[in-house]
C-alpha cells in the first residue's frame, strides 16, 4: 500500500481576499464536488504527474491582511507539487488579481458601490483550463444551472481521477485524455443530448490530436477568439463568451446570453423590462472595461438571494 505524502505551505493573495466569496464563484451551486467548500476549507483535486492529488486551502487573517494555508495530499509527489499547486490556485483562486482599479470605479458610482461593498474581497476565478470552461459551457446550455452542476458531477464521477480522502472519495475534473476512449452511449447515461455529448468527444479529440489549440486562443483578439470557439462543435456565443470569462480571464467579456445573470441585472438595477442580449451590453458600457466583474458580482448577488451561500 502506497503511503501518502503531505505538504504545507503559505500563500498570499493580493489584498483584499475573500476565499469564501471566491469559492462560491467557482461552486455555483453547494452541491458541486468539484469545487468543494465546507465553510473554512476550499478543496479541490488536481492531477500531478498523473495521479489524483487533494488540495486544500484556508483562509488565515483578514481580508486585507490575507493568508492561505495550503495542504496538498497524493501519493509520490514529485519535488515540484509546490509550484504546481501555487500555480492552480493562483489560477483557480484569482490569487495575484488586483482589483483596485475597479473599487475605485465603484467608489464613485451610487449604483455600483453597495454590489461593491457587499462583495468586497472576492476574486474572479478561472477554471483550471480552457477545456474545463468550455465543457462547463456545453453542458450548462440550455439547462438550469442546478441541474447542469448535477450533469457535470456525473462526468466528474465517471471519468475524473479519483482520490480517497477522509471525507470519501473525491474527483478530479476530467482532462481530454481522460474522455478520448469514451462512447456517446456513455454521456448519454449522464443526461447529455447527443449533440452535447459529440461536442465533448469531439473537443477532446481535437485538443488531442492538435486540431485546436487553446494556447493558440489565448493569444487571440476577442474577435478572432470568438471565431475560433465558435467554429467548434456544440459551441455558440454564449460558449464562447463564457469560455473567454471563465478559461481565458478575460475580464472584460459579460456573456450576455446568460439569461440567470441577465435576470440578477434587471433585479438588481430594478428595471422595468427584460433585457435582451443587446441592451444588455448597453447597458453595461458604463462601466468599462469591468463587466465580466459585474457578471461575477451579479452571479454572487444571485447566489445570496437564492440562499446558496448560507
Amino acid at each position: 500500500m502506497t503511503v501518502m505524502r503531505k505538504i504545507s505551505f503559505e500563500l498570499v493573495p493580493v489584498p483584499p481576499f475573500r476565499l469564501d466569496l471566491t469559492a462560491w464563484v467557482l461552486r455555483r451551486r453547494p452541491d458541486n464536488i468539484v469545487d468543494r467548500w465546507d465553510g473554512r476549507n476550499y478543496r479541490r483535486v488536481i492531477v500531478i504527474g498523473d495521479r489524483p492529488t487533494e488540495v486544500i486551502a484556508t483562509q488565515t487573517g483578514s481580508q486585507e491582511t490575507p493568508r492561505l494555508c495550503v495542504t496538498v495530499i497524493g501519493k509520490r509527489l514529485p519535488s515540484n507539487a509546490g509550484s504546481i499547486v501555487t500555480a492552480a490556485l493562483t489560477r483557480l483562486l484569482g490569487l495575484d488579481i488586483d482589483l483596485k482599479e475597479f473599487y475605485r470605479l465603484a467608489s464613485r458610482d451610487k449604483t455600483l458601490r453597495p454590489l461593491m461593498r457587499r462583495f468586497k474581497g472576492f476574486k474572479p476565478p478561472r477554471f483550471l483550463m480552457p477545456f474545463e470552461a468550455l465543457v462547463n459551457g456545453i453542458t450548462c446550455q440550455q439547462l438550469s444551472l442546478s441541474f447542469g452542476i448535477q450533469v457535470l458531477n456525473r462526468l466528474a464521477t465517471n471519468f475524473g481521477q479519483a482520490i480517497e480522502t477522509p471525507q470519501g472519495y473525491a474527483y478530479a475534473f476530467p482532462r481530454p485524455m481522460d474522455l478520448i476512449d469514451v462512447k456517446p452511449e456513455a454521456l448519454r447515461k449522464l443526461s447529455y443530448s447527443c449533440q452535447k455529448a459529440r461536442a465533448l468527444l469531439d473537443l477532446s479529440t481535437n485538443i488531442l490530436q492538435g486540431g485546436v489549440d487553446l494556447d493558440r486562443v489565448e493569444k487571440m483578439t476577442d474577435g478572432d477568439a470568438l471565431k475560433c470557439l465558435d467554429d467548434l462543435r456544440g459551441v455558440g456565443r454564449w460558449t464562447a463568451e463564457y469560455a473567454l470569462l471563465r478559461g481565458f480571464g478575460r475580464l472584460h467579456v459579460f456573456p450576455a446570453d446568460d439569461v440567470g445573470v441577465r435576470h440578477s441585472l434587471e433585479r438588481w438595477l430594478k428595471l422595468g423590462k427584460p433585457l435582451d442580449y443587446e441592451s444588455t451590453i448597453q447597458l453595461l458600457a458604463r462601466w468599462k472595461p469591468h463587466a465580466g466583474l459585474i457578471y461575477f458580482h451579479l452571479l454572487l448577488y444571485g447566489l445570496a438571494k437564492g440562499g446558496y451561500m448560507a
